[in-house]
């Protein structure tokens, strides 16, 4: 493993880098536009634009690199990301804001499909686990890096966006340092939606309802506080500790979704996700610090059903059809993450702050009616049919869905057939 991250790291700095990029511009458009006073939801529209963004270069992407080449792509997205963070403030008028975050969100995610597959070409079987857990961890802690960046001095309304542009321009820098091959897009599997569904309807649900909740959470949360009077040093902390969270709570969550029905661990973790959004609502707000501790128990509570649905999804596919049903599952993800926001947007437009959580309450109440719900309707596969809970960033691509996938299958018994499974 210390071999191998010889030859990788330069790749992981640039996946903290971008990450920090990408938090930071997200909760920034959000408390821009409450400065602004646009309405809450034409900010959920606005940040609705980053998600469709993803949504497009996962489909647009990969023909791409096989056409022109991967480094070509690379330089061209990362030129016209860094260009549209800088155009942002230039207008402060919504149809604007919505083009340049739909381009971020294509450069991003046209940034780290190419990243993943450098990382997974990077990395043996036998350590693909690990290198997996390190981006989860790289992820998140440079989502709570950026949110903390949000208290940067900005009397100009520029800078913050400089800074935005500077990290993502910085994380090109790492990617040339690489000695990683050039990553190679293999054509791409099939598998239909509906085939999913039949072997895990759990999964498909959860990974819209994740898509729904997470896409809210980092477009909208730093709105939320916003909204409740806070100041801007207290959101920030509140938007940074949530992604921490994740990183302590991981780990436990994996070890008991190995040895317990993964549906009731979603079950449960929707409760206690439903729970806390509602207890978020009742805490007066002149109690930062508490608003601040419920969000961050929220995150690390919330934010593993992602990797829980993946997981689900994996154990009740043989290995061809989990390789394929990953990227459809990501692409479930986006359409969730598209209307998020938006839909988060007119529950605050209707109800005022506290409509942010009322989503929350809403998303995760319904998420684990269904999990229950699919528990009565068959038997529960035994720990050795499954296999480990691998960590699944928000922003993965479906390159990192396939890797998910193989190592699963590496930990794996015998792939078990959709007949047996939740059906």
């Amino acid at each position: 493993m210390i071999a191998g991250l010889r030859y990788l790291w330069p790749l992981l700095v640039a996946i903290l880098l971008m990450s920090i990029g990408n938090s930071l511009q997200g909760s920034l458009i959000g408390v821009q536009a409450a400065l602004a006073n646009f309405s809450t939801t034409t900010t959920g529209i606005i940040a609705s634009g980053f998600s469709l963004g993803l949504f497009l270069s996962a489909l647009i992407t990969p023909n791409a690199v096989r056409a022109v080449g991967h480094i070509r792509v690379f330089a061209g997205y990362a030129s016209v990301l860094s260009t549209a963070v800088l155009l942002i403030p230039l207008f402060v008028n919504p149809v604007w804001w919505f083009a340049m975050r739909l381009i971020i969100g294509m450069c991003a995610a046209g940034l780290a499909i190419v990243i993943e597959t450098w990382l997974n070409e990077g990395s043996s079987n036998k350590d693909r686990g690990k290198v997996l857990s390190l981006y989860m961890l790289l992820f998140y802690s440079g989502a709570g890096i950026g949110s903390l960046a949000l208290v940067i001095d900005d009397p100009s309304g520029f800078t913050r966006f400089i800074v935005v542009s500077a990290v993502m321009s910085l994380s090109l820098v790492p990617i040339v340092l690489t000695k990683v091959s050039a990553p190679v897009l293999g054509a791409p599997r099939y598998i239909s939606i509906s085939e999913i569904f039949a072997a895990s309807p759990l999964a498909v649900v959860a990974a819209i309802a994740n898509g729904l909740a997470q896409s809210a959470f980092f477009n909208l949360g730093a709105v939320f506080g916003v909204m409740n009077g806070m100041p801007l040093t207290y959101v920030s902390w509140m938007m940074a500790v949530a992604p921490f969270a994740v990183i302590v709570s991981q780990l436990p969550v994996g070890w008991l979704s190995d040895r317990y029905d993964r549906r009731l661990m979603i079950a449960a973790l929707s409760v206690l996700s439903a729970g806390l959004a509602a207890m978020v609502m009742i805490v007066p707000t002149s109690e930062a610090f508490m608003l601040i501790g419920l969000v961050a128990l929220f995150g690390g509570v919330s934010m593993p059903l992602y990797s829980l649905a993946i997981a689900h999804a994996n154990d009740q596919l043989n290995k061809d059809q989990m390789l394929a049903a990953g990227s459809k599952l990501v692409l479930l993800y986006g359409l969730g993450s598209i209307a998020g926001p938006s839909i988060a947007g007119g529950f605050m437009q209707q109800f005022g702050a506290n409509g942010f959580m009322l989503y929350m309450v809403s998303i995760f109440g319904l998420l684990a009616a269904y999990a229950f719900y699919r528990m009565t309707m068959s038997g529960v596969l035994s720990p050795e049919e499954t296999g480990d809970l691998v960590p699944f960033p928000p922003m993965a691509t479906a390159v990192t869905a396939v890797a998910v996938a193989e190592e699963m299958d590496e930990t794996a018994a015998d792939p078990v057939s959709p007949d047996d499974g939740d059906k």
